[in-house]
C-alpha cells in the first residue's frame, strides 16, 4: 500500500492519465428465479443453508443482493409457503431484491434508521482472508439502487451472513473499491484518493452507460442520493483493505464506500464438499 503523499495532485495529470494495463468491469449480476428445488449447485446449497441455519420465524430480515442472495430469497419463500418459517418481514436492499422477495411471496416493509433487523444475507463482490472485510458494490448500479442503503441495513443487522463461492475468498484483493462523493466536486476528491493511493491504484468515475474513460463521459453515474460513484482500481494487491477504509473515511467529501468491517459476521463460502463457514471474531471455520 502506497503511504499517502502531501503534494498536491496535478488535475491535468489525472484528466490525462493513461487507463492501467488491466481493468475489470463487473456487470451486474440478475437475480435469478428458481423453483424451490430445481438446482443441485454448491452456492444454491449454500444459500438454502443460510436460510435453514440462520432464519427463524418471527424474524425481521436484511435482504441482499446478488445472485446468491437471489437464490437465498428464493428459499426463504419457499420456506413461508411450506410452513417451516411464519411470520417473517423482509428489509430489501435493492430495487433487485425487493422485486425478488415479491414474486417468493415475502412480506415487505421500507428500511428506515431506526429498523431493528434481526438477520441479513447478503452477496459480497471478495472478502479478504483472514480478516473477513469485505467489497460490496463493484456490480454496476442502477440509479435507483443505493450502496448507501445496502450498508445501512447490513451495518444495522444483529447477525450478518455473507454468501460467496470459494474464488471470492482471497488474500492479496485486487480490483476495484467502490467510493461515494459528493457530485458537485467530485474532481479534488478524485484527485486527493489518487494522490493516497499513488502508483498503487487509478481513480475512474463510473458511467451509467458503458465504457466511458476515466472521467465518465457525458453520462457519469448519479445514485439517487445524488452522488457520483469512484472507481479505486488497484494495480497491485491490496495489503490491507481496513486501511484503504480509514484512509477513505479521512478524505473530505467522501460520503460512503464499498468496503464493509461488521462484528458479528458469518461468510458462507460454497464449495464443492459443502459450507465452510467462517466467523467474523476468529476468522477460523467454525463448522
Amino acid at each position: 500500500m502506497a503511504s499517502v503523499v502531501s503534494s498536491s495532485f496535478s488535475r491535468t495529470r489525472f484528466l490525462l492519465h493513461s487507463p492501467p494495463r488491466t481493468i475489470t468491469r463487473f456487470n451486474s449480476l440478475k437475480m435469478v428465479t428458481r423453483s424451490c428445488l430445481d438446482d443441485s449447485s454448491s452456492l444454491l446449497r449454500a444459500a438454502q443453508y443460510t436460510v435453514d441455519t440462520y432464519v427463524k420465524s418471527g424474524m425481521i430480515v436484511g435482504l441482499g443482493s446478488g445472485h446468491a442472495s437471489g437464490m437465498a430469497i428464493q428459499h426463504l419463500g419457499c420456506q413461508l409457503r411450506t410452513g417451516n418459517l411464519k411470520d417473517i418481514v423482509g428489509i430489501p436492499m435493492s430495487v433487485a431484491s425487493a422485486s425478488e422477495a415479491a414474486k417468493a411471496g415475502i412480506p415487505l416493509d421500507t428500511y428506515q434508521d431506526s429498523s431493528q433487523i434481526d438477520f441479513a444475507f447478503d452477496d459480497a463482490d471478495v472478502i479478504e482472508e483472514g480478516t473477513l472485510v469485505a467489497i460490496i458494490g463493484r456490480r454496476k448500479l442502477q440509479s435507483e439502487e443505493s450502496i448507501v442503503q445496502e450498508k445501512s441495513i447490513l451495518n444495522a443487522a444483529n447477525k450478518l451472513v455473507f454468501i460467496i463461492e470459494e474464488n471470492q475468498y482471497k488474500v492479496g484483493l485486487e480490483g476495484s473499491v467502490p467510493v461515494l462523493v459528493q457530485s458537485l466536486n467530485w474532481m479534488p476528491i478524485a484527485e486527493e484518493i489518487e494522490d493516497i493511493f499513488l502508483g498503487d491504484a487509478e481513480v475512474w468515475r463510473r458511467s451509467s452507460i458503458g465504457l466511458a474513460g476515466p472521467l465518465g463521459g457525458d453520462y457519469p453515474l448519479v445514485t439517487r442520493e445524488g452522488h457520483n460513484v469512484l472507481d479505486i482500481i488497484f494495480t497491485s494487491p491490496i495489503v490491507s483493505l481496513a486501511e484503504v477504509a480509514k484512509s477513505l473515511d479521512k478524505v473530505y467529501g467522501v460520503v460512503d464506500h464499498g468496503v464493509i468491517s461488521k462484528i458479528p459476521c458469518t461468510v458462507v463460502i460454497a464449495s464443492h464438499n459443502g459450507q465452510r463457514i467462517l466467523d467474523k471474531l476468529t476468522a477460523d471455520i467454525v463448522s
